[in-house]
């Protein structure tokens, strides 16, 4: 007969693979139905909107209920240069406590990583998902494309191989595309679409990212609510803090938390300087001729942006001679492009941008 203290030991480690088995690898590979079940690609445009959860689904306002409360009760508290008096007074104690600790590499962020955001606002808003939901890569991932988790999660949304593969992506020994910031920001899409379709509310959406829409289905029934406030308690621990710093990260990047938190009177205050991408037009007398100059930032490559504009690789460098060496010190640099290519850097640098990455993580890359 085994001893007391044999039944306890085996007891816990029953109750502890129990929970790995329902948490980890559940919030890792979020691509399951209620019946464990995968998700096809083709099922994630299945479920129709209508025509006002259509309109709401982009609207921050609409879209995140709750995220933020206009309370008159909360305290005017500032920390770190953002006020706090507009945050839900659920989230009030999280939130500080995560600008404490993150916000002043939030802020550094921000400002290296604005090429990176720019691209997937692009992505989002052309899918009709709010901006903001850039910030869950950043919770994910700190936005780092070869970010990979114990378990295998790659890229800066953090997606299994199964679940990749089931949104479109190529993930092989020869190539990896969640380390991909266009083409796994597409995925994302997909799959934050889907997820929308069954909450129509984006915090639960945020939670279900992380540990799947059975257990959101199961925290919705119990609660009987799907109010994210109400059932975030029938949520697993890290699910409910996922939400939590979504919120923290939201509301450090947009100062008083962008249009989510404040109303059309009052105006959106960023902490920090931002700075501001400047066009001229002027003559490089060393080439005698008329170019466009803008400010870039971002890891470009000096090969991509060749290709993508069409010309001679040394005539790109003549044009640009430090361009890889600058940008790689992650600074600013002063792009110059013939005026006839200006206009194509604009339509393609998302595309520019992200060929640039790839080159950057695999030398050989190739499209």
């Amino acid at each position: 007969m085994l001893k007391w203290k044999q039944v306890f030991i085996l007891g816990l480690f029953i109750n502890i693979s129990i929970f790995l088995s329902n948490n980890v690898f559940g919030q890792l590979d979020p691509l399951k139905s209620v019946d464990g079940t995968e998700i096809s690609e083709a099922s994630l445009s299945a479920l129709s909107l209508s025509t006002t959860a259509q309109i709401a689904k982009a609207d921050p306002k609409k879209a995140f209920k709750n995220l933020f409360e206009n309370n008159a009760t909360t305290a005017a508290v500032s920390l770190k240069g953002i006020r706090t008096e507009h945050l839900n007074p659920q989230a009030l104690s999280f939130v500080q406590d995560y600008i404490a600790s993150h916000a002043d590499d939030l802020y550094e962020l921000r400002q290296t990583a604005r090429p990176y955001f720019d691209m997937m606002d692009d992505v989002l808003t052309q899918n009709g998902i709010p901006k903001e939901l850039k910030y869950l890569a950043v919770i994910e991932s700190f936005l780092k494309a070869s970010a990979r988790s114990w378990a295998g999660a790659v890229g800066p949304w953090q997606f299994m191989p199964a679940t990749a593969r089931g949104l479109g992506l190529n993930v092989s020994g020869f190539r990896d595309e969640r380390k991909d910031y266009l083409k796994s920001t597409v995925a994302a899409s997909k799959y934050l679409n889907y997820l929308y379709g069954l909450y129509q509310d984006w915090l639960l959406v945020v939670a279900a990212y992380n540990c799947g829409p059975g257990r959101v289905n199961a925290a919705i029934a119990r609660a009987g609510s799907n109010n994210f406030w109400n059932l975030q308690y029938y949520l697993p621990t890290e699910s409910r803090n996922h939400v939590k710093k979504f919120i923290a990260t939201h509301y450090i990047m947009e100062g008083q938390g962008g249009p989510t938190t404040v109303g059309k009177d009052k105006q959106i205050l960023f902490a920090g300087n931002i700075k501001t991408k400047t066009e001229t037009i002027a003559k490089d007398e060393a080439l005698n001729q008329v170019v466009k100059v803008q400010t870039i930032e971002g890891r470009y490559n000096s090969k991509a942006i060749a290709k993508y504009l069409q010309m001679p690789l040394a005539d790109f460098t003549k044009m640009n001679p430090s361009l890889d060496r600058v940008l790689a010190c992650n600074s600013t640099y002063q792009l110059k492009l013939p005026l006839d290519k200006a206009d194509l850097f604009s339509q393609k640098k998302n595309e520019m941008l992200n060929e640039s990455i790839q080159m950057l993580l695999n030398p050989d890359y190739r499209n």
